[in-house]
């Protein structure tokens, strides 16, 4: 499951540059490949920054991906800064008429518009701060389309009510404003949903079929011209079963579908954590190791507050026991645990800083280093790096 680079390079890590990230961008930049060569000419591949907006990451990407998709104003100028070549488009749910200002200054690509008032918002911005350019937009929308549909989703964004987005009538009275007097240069250039993350390839593409069908028929029945359909991000990444990945070529034939017989239709997919995940490693050490009512636990340097992804989705984070390289510096032997089971926890004062439990371990010492897996998409980034005021671990790039 490890690289041998990884592996190389948490060995030869010094004690004090303990907890560490440490990114493959060699193996990034190979599974991006992939994923690109497996989705036809006419299917765009947007990178969702928001999964790890690491400017070493975004570097590593920018020669695989058509665009980016930002989810704020800070996500914009930050991405912006360091690919200021690549396209993006503007999402989220709760844009602010600065943010909109700034993303019309620097010439965002697509607007991802979520209601009404936001569209309106956009027009009257656009018409001040961007008169003489059409603002291409894409109205995102919440389709009902019920559990059935959405199996196995881990994480639902829409299908039910939900602040993401607009009711497909909503979508239908947002219209009539491209059309009126207020409009300006503003250009309805397609449909965005994003319904469900944590999807399988076979039902990825049974969503983005009705997506694309409503959106044509709503093209149909208003007697306008759709370009794009945008149909999210989402794809599954399996934490309990690594190597059991997506199936990009499978998505890739199933759009391929989907696109027979309309020429002029684009797709896109926004991927995030399902392209950067399998790139990043959190490696520390075992600081202790010990017994409590029968059950064994290591107790780790470092934590949720580097890696809060195991906390947030309530999964154990997979991982392998690097021996410890270094001697013993005490005259006692190293606590340790035999073919047992046992939880791996952090350094903070809650019972919630858990990054794996109850796990089968052959042996495990302390001063043994841990290498947890799957760490390159919401992890540094969405964690309370501050709590308790530990030391910030180190990043390194291979």
């Amino acid at each position: 499951m490890i690289t041998p680079s990884v592996r190389a390079r948490v060995e030869r890590l010094d004690a004090g540059e303990l907890p560490a990230y440490i990114h493959d961008l060699a193996g990034l930049r190979a599974h991006v490949a992939g994923v690109r060569a497996a989705l036809p000419e006419r299917v765009e591949l947007y990178y969702a920054a928001k999964a790890n907006p690491a400017p070493e990451i975004l570097a590593a990407l920018a020669g695989g991906v058509d665009g980016c998709e930002v989810s704020s104003g800070g996500e914009l100028a930050h991405v912006r800064a360091h690919l200021p070549d690549t396209p993006l488009a503007f999402g989220g749910p709760g844009k602010t008429a600065a943010e909109l200002v700034t993303a019309l200054d620097l010439g965002v690509e697509r607007f991802h518009v979520e209601s009404g008032h936001e569209l309106r918002l956009l027009a009257a911005l656009a018409a001040r701060h961007a008169p003489d350019r059409d603002v291409d937009v894409l109205l995102r929308v919440n389709l009902p389309l019920g559990p059935e549909v959405l199996r196995g989703a881990a994480l639902a964004m829409g299908g039910d009510p939900s602040p993401f987005g607009l009711d497909p009538d909503g979508v239908e009275a947002c219209l009539g404003l491209f059309r009126g007097p207020d409009a300006g240069r503003l250009r309805l250039r397609g449909i965005h949903a994003h319904l469900a993350s944590g999807l399988d390839a076979d039902t990825q593409v049974d969503v983005a079929g009705r997506v694309v069908a409503w959106s044509l028929a709503l093209a149909d029945r208003h007697g306008v011209e759709l370009h794009e359909v945008n149909v999210g991000g989402g794809m599954a990444v399996d934490y309990a079963n690594p190597a059991d990945r997506f199936d990009w070529r499978r998505l890739g034939a199933g759009l391929d579908r989907i696109l027979a017989g309309r020429p002029r239709l684009t797709l896109r997919v926004e991927p995030g954590r399902a392209l950067t995940a399998y790139c990043g490693w959190y490696a520390t050490e075992v600081l202790d190791v010990k017994h409590s009512h029968g059950e064994a636990f290591a107790i780790l340097r470092g934590g949720t507050h580097h890696l809060r992804t195991p906390a947030a989705k309530g999964h154990d984070q997979p991982f392998t026991v690097v021996a410890g390289t270094n001697p013993w510096p005490h005259p006692w032997p190293r606590p340790a645990v035999h073919d047992t089971h046992v939880t791996l926890a952090g350094q903070l004062c809650t019972p919630k800083d858990v990054l794996a439990r109850h796990k089968p371990i052959t042996r495990l010492r302390a001063g043994d280093r841990v290498a947890f897996a799957l760490a390159g998409a919401y992890a540094w980034n969405i964690s309370h790096h501050d709590f308790l005021m530990h030391p910030h671990p180190t990043f390194h790039y291979v």
